[in-house]
């Protein structure tokens, strides 16, 4: 059984980067943008009620404040700030996911704060610090190994590994920075291969040619990846054919 995530709702005003309504219908679990690095309160709302309708659960997907960077710029927010930040869009999102009938279900961090996370121990206290804030014992979404699951797990929340399929990693188990060449797999048929490796095997292959294990329950197909509604249907039609049940994890 693995869960199927994606980014959504990340536009702003007139301006759609992600194709959630093509999205809901796929994935079991919304990482919804909460404003800080794109959505915006209409958006926020229509995202909360699509999935609500279609039985997806939502998440809210937490980032520094970095409307003009995608939330993909390295900022350095005091822990304090942070955690309050946090608190703050998770509230916001909470208010639209319960006015469809649904709830907040899990935390992600986006971007640059989901990769700080992975090795800044403060950061991803504070992150954990944010979600206690905002009330409930909310399930928080990361990489393995990273230290915000680490922190997930010291403050009595629950860690949830994920992978992505259409994310190069590095002989680590990290996710190679977007800055560099073939950051991102666009090929479609690779996504749908790289899928099913986490999920049948739970390894993948790194930029090296060397074997990483990746234990995940939940994978991530981007929303603002090229087609990501056509590679997201691939990939759920190419995992149930292949006997791996779809189900949400929270």
């Amino acid at each position: 059984m693995i869960d199927l995530n994606a980014d959504l709702g990340e536009g702003f005003g007139r301006w759609t980067l992600t194709d959630d309504d093509a999205l809901l219908s796929v994935v079991t679990s919304a990482n919804v943008a909460c404003g800080y690095h794109a959505g915006d309160p209409s958006v926020m709302r229509r995202v909360c009620d699509l999935a609500a309708e279609r039985g997806v659960r939502i998440g809210a997907q937490v980032s520094y404040r970095d409307l003009a960077g995608f939330g993909r710029r390295a900022m350095d927010v005091p822990a304090g700030e942070l955690a309050a930040e946090v608190a703050y869009q998770i509230g916001a999102l909470r208010v639209f996911a319960e006015a469809a009938g649904s709830e907040v279900a899990y935390v992600k961090p986006h971007g640059a704060l989901y990769n700080r996370t992975v090795h800044d121990a403060e950061q991803a206290r504070a992150v954990v610090a944010g979600v206690r804030l905002a009330g409930g014992a909310l399930p928080v979404l990361g990489l393995p190994g990273s230290l915000l699951l680490t922190a997930a797990g010291e403050a009595g929340l629950t860690g949830v590994p994920e992978a992505f399929a259409d994310r190069a990693y590095t002989a680590r188990g990290t996710l190679v920075p977007r800055r560099e060449a073939d950051s991102v797999v666009t090929d479609e048929d690779a996504v749908v291969r790289r899928a099913l490796a986490f999920a049948v095997r739970g390894a993948v292959e790194a930029v090296d040619g060397t074997t990483v294990a990746v234990a995940a329950r939940s994978l991530c197909v981007h929303g603002d990846t090229p087609n990501a509604a056509r590679i997201a249907a691939r990939v759920r039609e190419a995992l149930e054919s292949s006997g791996v049940g779809i189900g949400a994890f929270a």
